[in-house]
Order: structure tokens, then C-alpha cells, then sequence
């Protein structure tokens, strides 16, 4: 055929092609149910549009194992938003860009694996053709299992026999090759690395080299311990297609110049190399005295004319950015941790040893997760059940192996597919002929690893968004190692991700920390820190309900009278901190108001523990430690610790913190959270906040430590959960309403007997927490236990009213306002009360005031009067004023008397009513 002809032809498919851009989209065109398969006229290569429009063809050649595998057999194409290359080589056994069975893509990587083993072996082996007629057979088929067990079976045997590759490593390329990498580590039993493209703080690159073809071209190598590159053995470089080899080559110079060895292999899916890329290798292996191999599932040339980049732009520019789609929403459960085993990926080493325990544990998760999908309500119960597992950008190889054990738990009422999220920005085009249908964009869930990646450059995932029932997925499990709380809205990956199933699950994965930021603090390394304390000696509440990080003073006299410590406080002899109030005993008649007020909120409490815990753990995720602030934030932690037993069955570990306004949080326990738990999974815990000052103080303090101890980053985060936070201070909060939360109506009585915490230098000295008191000589009026008795009773009638409310919460605007602390301002100005901490707003905060200060007068609007019984009890028997006052921002608000001295407390209060101007 002569090059006019040829040139003729090109033209005339490209006009073709440019008249499918015009015609309407043809939904599930290509799609048929497994019971039509049989009788279905062959599916056309998802290569065919490409290759039409843009001329590109691809010429397959003969392989040197005797695999019968080609590269169609292997790829698809696509068009590409790149300013350096137009189309998009699509594996179909990667996992990627395409949803695939996951044996299907395991058993890929591993046969790619065993070519490499023969390779470094020098041996030959039928592992080749063998494995390739099953591989090949798996991608015709309707349901590739049985084909993929076989070929994996056959990897495992071709392993056993092989001779170890001593001393090899294997390193795969983010983000398309992270799985496979580690499927060719297996195969080999070698350790493994993977590049990537995020930075990690407190983590330098080794080595950082180019892929200059690449959307985002940097990559970082940030193992653990850098001698892992120090290694003698042969370096095996895995990645998705060899093009030109350039990328491989740019590694190989990088890393010979520190880290020199004789032998490379370089091992991919597909080589297409041209003879002038494979001439170049050949150079470059003569030039640095090295060895460079190739091996590869199946081989040959591309060829692309010289405008197809230019014709491919003019096609991509013509193309919708996004398919317009319902905007339905999933059922997104609580956000499941995975074992400590499952790694995130290899960014940081992944040793041969490891696999064992790994694959143990991926299996574990795999029936837990089968458990809660067959517990799923169907939304559309005649449609297939269709699960895909999810990984997010580099992290693939945990949840390949992941789907695959999660296939073989759900099948045969299942089917499971695996692909991954990707920064790769592919053209989508509705047809039978090209790879890629639909797509999904959101921005990017990951830190950005260089200036030229801003975080908020998008992501995507395709061919995901089907809405043919045979396309559709019931199911998602997303699989991550970062934080996706702030991903739910409408645009984000959870949000998008909800719009085109029926239940979204997602698993979170134990991230990263670097040696410096999980090792005890520099400031304090060394030092011993004091053992917790905990019930019966100290406390009454059981010992697995929290660990006291405090120092035993029970038997130091502390008490001082109401008045004598008012006048310390307000004139700066002492701060409140340093002596504890006298504990209030009530009377009968108080006593039985907190009766009648636990019973009438234990449901509304209830609910208010269950939706913050939920707020929480998705966060956080199941690995989530919760430090209280004590103690009125201790009640809150027990009962969101049993709130986790109760709906999940998670055992959260919960320690009380103290906290001082003006003086900070204690940091030696700080310390000890840093030594035994990860500070990025702490969760600091109240119950209620007022005008924010202790907000403000964790902030404050957490950010110090963070600086002194991580000046790197990383760290503790300040955020705070609230039962209640009708100060509109915090945005992880049960509830705003300002009401009555019975734990407010006593002292330790109500708080497992433990007094406030005492922050007194005469008492508490270095290498030791702040002080509390053991009140055990007031067992006889405890009623901490049945606080939290009477609360947990209302889980089950709670329960499915918080699995409704708390997703609808967390996707609300729950940006704090301040409110509070406006509120406290303008009330400042209103009664002439310079010291605003003097005004204490909210029903906790009001009983605080006259159960352990002088108040001078109490507020309250006048429409809750009817339910602040135990206010105005209180009130009444301290002959203090009460106020009615229009519009106040809180049901009620204790003003302490201000400059208060004893020798003036005698004054008629309607003097001290003087001051405040109407």
C-alpha cells in the first residue's frame, strides 16, 4: 500500500471518528449480563476509536518466552489532556484506569513477575507460554476466576522452584506500576520499593528522578532505611509499558551514581520500544559497565504519525470535561481500620518478610468487609450485586489483594472488580471502540509532594459512573491512607463516589509515620513517665473505661472556702488552678432534681454521644485514641468509648488530660500519648463548650508542642469534640442546643468520684502529671456509674436515628461562628465587666459558677426558665438574683461576682446591680 493511500485512509477515519464525537452518546453499548455473553458478538478492541482517529497502530511481535499474548490483548487506548503525548496506552490487566477482576490483575503481575525470575535465573521455563494461554483465556472469558487460580497457582509452583534472586530489589513506578511492582516482589520474594510522588514531613528523598512523558514527572524514593538501595543483588524496575525506556534509563543513572550495581532488569506489562529506544539502552548499559535486561508479558512496535499529538488535542478540546449524572446519595458507612499488618504500600519498603502477615491480614479484613456487604439492605434487588474496591492513586497493591480475598469471600452472590483513582486526566468518549466511557473528577485527597502539583489539582477515577444496570456498582469499598473527612461534600471523592452507588464503605489503612515522629519527644526522651492511674484505686470508674494521666493527691488538704479563694483568684494572689473548691453536697431535693433530669435527657444525650462518636471515628478512623479534658470532658470520652463498643464493636483506648485556662495542657502526658499511640490520631474530648476559652487554650498549647517537639511537622492535632457546643466553637459537636447535661449538676460525684484537676508548683514538680483528688470517702452518693448506665440504655432506641443524622451533620457548614464568645463580649460591655472570664455562658458553665464560685447574679431566657430547674434550686439557696433577659444567645449565663473581696461582701447587691448599664 502506497503512503498516499495510506495517508487517504488516516483521513478518512479520523472523519469518521470526528462524526461519533457528534452523535449522541449510546449508553452501555458495549455492556451484556454473563447470561448473554454466550450468545453476544465479540466486544470491539478498546483500542479501535484511538487507532482510527489518530492513525496510531501497533505492530506485536513474537515473544522470546513463547507467550501467546499480544499487546491488544493487553491495552486499550484512550485520548489524553497531555501537552507531550495525545493517547493513553490502557492496561486492561492493571487495575488502573479500567475496573478488572483483581485475580485477573494479580495473576498478571505475578506471571510478569515469574519472566523476571527466569530472566535474573538464566533459566528457561514454559512459565511463559503456559502462564500466557491462561492469562489470555481469563480476559476472554465471562468469568476469568478459574482461569485466574489456575495462573496463579502456576506462579506459586514456578516460585517454589526457582533459585532465590539473592540479594534483588524491586522497585515499582508510581502511580500505574505500585501494585504490580509488589506482585513481581512476590514472585520473586524480594524486597520491594516504590517510587511516588508524596512528600512525607520528617522524610528526605534519597533520590529523585523524571518521567518526562508524565502528567506529573517527579519521583521521590523515600525508604525507611536507604539501605535498602544499598543492596548487591540485581535492582528490578516494574513498570506498567515500556515506550521508550526513558524513564527506566533516567532511574538507572540516578541511582548508580550513589548506590552502583552490576546487573538491571527492566520488567513491563507491554515493551514497545522503537530499535533506536532499544539501541539507546544498549548504549547506556555499554557506557556504565552494567547489565540492562528486559522482560515483558508481550512486545512490538507503536507506531504514530507526526500529528497525531496536534489531531489528538483538537479531539480532546471537542469533548465535555464531565457527563452530567443523578445527584443521588449513597448510604456511606463508618469508616472501617484495617490491621496495623496491611501496609500501606511499599513508598517506604515493603521486606519480603512482611507477606506473610500481610496476606493474613488482608484475608481478615476481607470476611469483615464480606460480612457488612451481605448486611447491606438492596436498593434495587433484581440487579446484580456488583463490588468494586477502590484504591486511591499510589496505593494499590493493598487493595488489589484486598478485592481479590474479598472476591473469593462474596462469590458466587457477588461479583468484585479492583481499580484505583489516578491524577492522569483522560479524555471519556461513550463508545464500544475506546477504553475509557465515563468519568468522575474531585480534587485531590493527597498532600502535595512538590510546588508544580497543587493540591488542588484534580483527580479522577473512570469508568465508574455506569448507570446501565450491568454497568452500575451496588457497592464501593474506597480504600485509603489519608483522612477523607473534609471529601464528603458534593464535589469531593467521597461525595462523588456516593452520587453512582448504593453504599459507599471505606477502609482506612494505618498511614506512615517516620522514625522521628513516632520515637519518644527529643525534649523528653529518656525521661520515665508515670504510670496511668485507674480504677479502684483511683476512681470509680472500671479500669478499661479510662486512664487517669494525673498525680494522686488524695491525701493533701486542697479545699479552701468559696470566698477565700474567689478574693486569690480575682486579685492575683493565686490562680484557680492551685486549690480545689469545697465539694458541694446537695440536698435532697437537688439530688432528685438530677434524677428527673437524667431521666428526661438520657435519649437526647444519647443520640447527641452517638453522632459525635460518629463524627469522630470518621475522622479519625477505628484507630482514634480519645484524651479527655478533665474532668468534665471524662464522663463524655467513657460514654463515646461504649458508644464504639456498642455500634462497632471497637475497643477505643481513652485517657483524661488535664487542661489549665492560662497555664496549658500538661504536657508530660502529652508525652506518654506520643510514646505509646500515634499524636496524629488523638482526638481531644470536652463536654460542652461556653465563649471557647479552653478551645483556644488547646490550640494554643497543642501548637507549642507541635513546634517544639516536631519542628518537621506533624504532630498532635488541636481539634476538639464536644457533647454540646452552643458556643458554636469547635465543628465536631453531638449537638448545639444549650441544654442540660446532667454530669453539670454535680462535682466528682458525677465524675467518677475524681476532683478538678491542680496545677500547683509546690505540690507537682518535674516528671510529674498535674494533681487530682480521689474522693473515695463519698462512695455512698456516687452516681458516676449510674450516669452512664442510664445513658448507654438508650443506645439501641438511639441508634438508627443517629445512623441517620450524623452523615446529614458532618456534610452540613459546621464552621464554629464564635457565637459564644460574641455573646460574652456584648455582655461585658452591657453589665461593665472588664474581666470576660468572669462571665461564665451555657447551662454547664452557669452551674459551675454556683456550685464552686461567688456569683454575682445569673441570666437566663425567660422561654427555658421552665427547664433550668436545678439553676434556680441552686439560686434560691445561695441568695443569688436571677434575670430574665431577652434574646440571650445561651439558655442561661453565670456572672461571678466581679472584684470581689471579702471584706466587701456585704454590699447590697443592688449596689453592685449599679454597675451593669441597661
Amino acid at each position: 500500500m502506497g503512503a498516499a493511500h495510506r495517508a487517504a485512509r488516516r483521513r478518512l477515519r479520523r472523519r469518521q471518528c470526528r462524526h461519533l464525537l457528534r452523535r449522541p452518546a449510546r449508553r452501555g453499548a458495549a455492556s451484556v449480563t454473563p447470561a448473554q455473553n454466550a450468545q453476544a458478538r465479540p466486544a470491539p478492541w478498546p483500542g479501535d476509536w484511538v487507532a482510527g482517529a489518530l492513525g496510531v497502530a501497533i505492530e506485536s511481535e513474537p515473544q522470546e518466552s513463547g507467550s501467546p499474548l499480544t499487546v491488544p490483548d493487553l491495552v486499550g487506548m484512550a485520548l489524553r489532556r497531555n501537552p507531550r503525548r495525545a493517547h493513553l496506552l490502557v492496561s486492561t490487566v492493571l487495575g488502573k484506569h479500567l475496573p478488572a477482576d483483581p485475580r485477573l490483575v494479580y495473576g498478571a503481575g505475578r506471571l510478569l513477575g515469574a519472566l523476571a525470575a527466569d530472566r535474573l535465573a538464566g533459566q528457561a521455563s514454559d512459565i511463559g507460554a503456559v502462564g500466557g494461554s491462561l492469562l489470555r483465556s481469563a480476559l476472554t472469558a465471562a468469568d476469568p476466576a478459574e482461569d485466574s487460580r489456575r495462573l496463579i497457582e502456576l506462579c506459586d509452583r514456578h516460585r517454589a522452584a526457582s533459585q532465590p534472586a539473592a540479594g534483588a530489589l524491586v522497585l515499582g513506578y508510581a502511580e500505574t506500576a505500585t501494585a504490580l511492582g509488589h506482585c513481581v516482589a512476590e514472585s520473586l520474594a524480594a524486597g520491594y520499593l516504590q517510587s511516588t510522588r508524596r512528600g512525607v514531613a520528617g522524610r528526605q528523598p534519597v533520590a529523585a528522578f523524571d518521567e518526562e512523558h508524565s502528567h506529573a514527572t517527579r519521583h521521590l524514593l523515600l525508604p525507611a532505611d536507604p539501605a535498602l538501595l544499598a543492596r548487591p543483588g540485581a535492582l528490578v524496575l516494574v513498570d506498567d509499558e515500556l515506550s521508550t525506556g526513558q524513564t527506566a534509563l533516567n532511574t538507572i543513572q540516578a541511582l548508580h551514581r550513589s548506590w552502583p550495581r552490576q546487573r538491571y532488569l527492566i520488567a513491563a506489562l507491554v515493551d514497545l520500544r522503537s530499535a533506536a529506544d532499544r539501541d539507546r539502552l544498549r548504549d547506556a548499559a555499554q557506557r556504565l559497565g552494567v547489565e540492562i535486561e528486559v522482560a515483558a508479558l508481550a512486545s512490538g512496535q507503536l507506531r504514530v504519525p507526526a500529528d497525531a499529538l496536534a489531531v489528538g488535542q483538537q479531539l480532546a478540546a471537542r469533548q465535555p470535561e464531565e457527563a452530567s449524572r443523578s445527584r443521588r446519595r449513597a448510604r456511606v458507612s463508618p469508616v472501617m481500620a484495617a490491621p496495623a499488618e496491611l501496609a500501606e504500600s511499599g513508598r517506604h519498603g515493603f521486606p519480603a518478610g512482611s507477606q506473610a502477615g500481610f496476606e493474613r491480614a488482608s484475608a481478615q479484613l476481607a470476611q469483615e468487609l464480606a460480612g457488612r456487604l451481605r448486611d447491606q439492605p438492596r436498593e434495587r434487588p433484581d440487579d446484580p450485586r456488583r463490588v468494586l474496591v477502590l484504591g486511591c492513586e499510589e496505593l494499590m497493591y493493598a487493595p488489589l489483594r484486598i478485592a481479590a480475598d474479598l472476591a473469593g469471600a462474596l462469590a458466587p452472590v457477588a461479583t468484585v472488580r479492583y481499580s484505583s483513582t489516578t491524577r492522569s486526566p483522560v479524555v471519556a468518549v461513550d463508545d464500544p471502540g475506546y477504553a475509557i466511557r465515563n468519568r468522575l473528577s474531585f480534587p485531590s485527597t493527597d498532600e502535595p509532594a512538590e510546588p508544580a502539583d497543587p493540591d488542588a489539582a484534580p483527580r479522577f477515577v473512570y469508568n465508574v459512573a455506569g448507570l446501565a444496570p450491568e454497568e452500575r456498582f451496588s457497592d464501593i469499598v474506597l480504600v485509603t491512607d489519608t483522612d477523607l473527612s473534609g471529601h464528603h461534600g458534593e464535589a469531593g471523592l467521597v461525595g462523588q463516589l456516593a452520587s453512582v452507588t448504593d453504599h459507599l464503605q471505606i477502609v482506612r489503612l494505618p498511614a506512615y509515620q517516620p522514625a522521628a515522629r513516632r520515637q519518644a519527644v527529643a525534649p523528653l526522651a529518656g525521661q520515665r513517665l508515670p504510670d496511668p492511674l485507674t480504677g479502684p484505686a483511683f476512681g470509680s470508674y472500671p479500669a478499661a473505661d479510662v486512664s487517669w494521666l494525673l498525680t494522686d493527691l488524695s491525701g493533701i488538704a486542697l479545699e479552701a472556702p468559696t470566698e477565700e479563694r474567689e478574693e486569690a483568684i480575682q486579685s492575683g494572689d493565686a490562680h484557680y488552678a492551685e486549690s480545689l473548691p469545697q465539694e458541694y453536697q446537695p440536698s435532697a431535693e437537688y439530688r432528685q432534681l438530677f434524677t428527673d433530669a437524667l431521666v428526661d435527657s438520657a435519649n437526647r444525650l444519647a443520640h447527641a454521644v452517638g453522632v459525635v462518636t460518629e463524627l469522630v471515628l470518621d475522622r479519625r478512623g477505628p484507630g482514634v485514641v480519645l484524651a479527655s479534658l478533665a474532668r468534665a470532658g471524662t464522663p463524655v470520652g467513657v460514654l463515646m468509648r461504649r458508644w464504639a463498643r456498642f455500634a462497632h464493636g471497637t475497643e477505643l483506648p481513652h485517657y483524661s488530660v488535664s487542661i489549665v485556662r492560662g497555664r496549658g495542657i500538661d504536657e508530660l502526658a502529652l508525652a506518654y500519648l506520643a510514646r505509646h499511640h500515634d499524636p496524629a490520631q488523638v482526638m481531644f474530648v470536652d463536654g460542652w463548650t461556653g465563649k471557647g476559652a479552653i478551645t483556644r487554650e488547646l490550640a494554643d498549647a497543642v501548637a507549642g508542642v507541635n513546634r517544639a517537639w516536631w519542628p518537621g511537622g506533624g504532630g498532635f492535632s488541636a481539634e476538639l469534640a464536644v457533647l454540646a457546643d452552643p458556643g458554636s466553637c469547635v465543628p465536631i459537636y453531638g449537638t448545639r442546643e444549650d441544654y442540660l447535661i446532667p454530669s453539670a449538676c454535680l462535682n466528682s460525684t458525677v465524675s467518677g468520684l475524681v476532683s478538678r484537676t491542680v496545677l500547683n508548683a509546690d505540690l507537682i514538680g518535674p516528671g510529674q502529671y498535674h494533681g487530682a483528688k480521689f474522693y473515695a470517702e463519698l462512695a455512698g452518693a456516687d452516681v458516676s456509674g449510674d450516669f452512664i448506665d442510664a445513658i448507654t440504655a438508650q443506645f439501641p432506641a438511639v441508634a438508627a436515628a443517629v445512623a441517620r443524622d450524623w452523615p446529614v451533620l458532618r456534610d452540613s457548614d459546621r464552621r464554629p461562628t464564635w457565637a459564644g464568645w460574641q455573646s460574652v463580649r456584648r455582655l461585658s460591655e452591657q453589665y461593665g465587666i472588664e474581666n470576660e472570664n468572669l462571665i461564665k455562658p451555657g447551662v454547664g458553665e452557669t452551674t459551675r459558677v454556683l456550685l464552686r464560685r461567688v456569683p454575682w447574679k445569673i441570666l437566663i431566657r425567660a422561654e427555658d426558665a421552665g427547664r433550668l430547674h436545678h439553676v434556680l434550686l441552686l439560686a434560691r439557696q445561695r441568695g443569688v438574683p436571677v434575670e430574665p433577659v431577652e434574646g440571650l444567645a445561651f439558655s442561661c449565663v453565670g456572672l461571678i461576682h466581679p472584684g470581689f473581696h471579702r471584706a466587701t461582701a456585704g454590699r447590697t447587691r443592688a449596689d453592685l446591680a449599679s454597675r451593669a448599664r441597661p
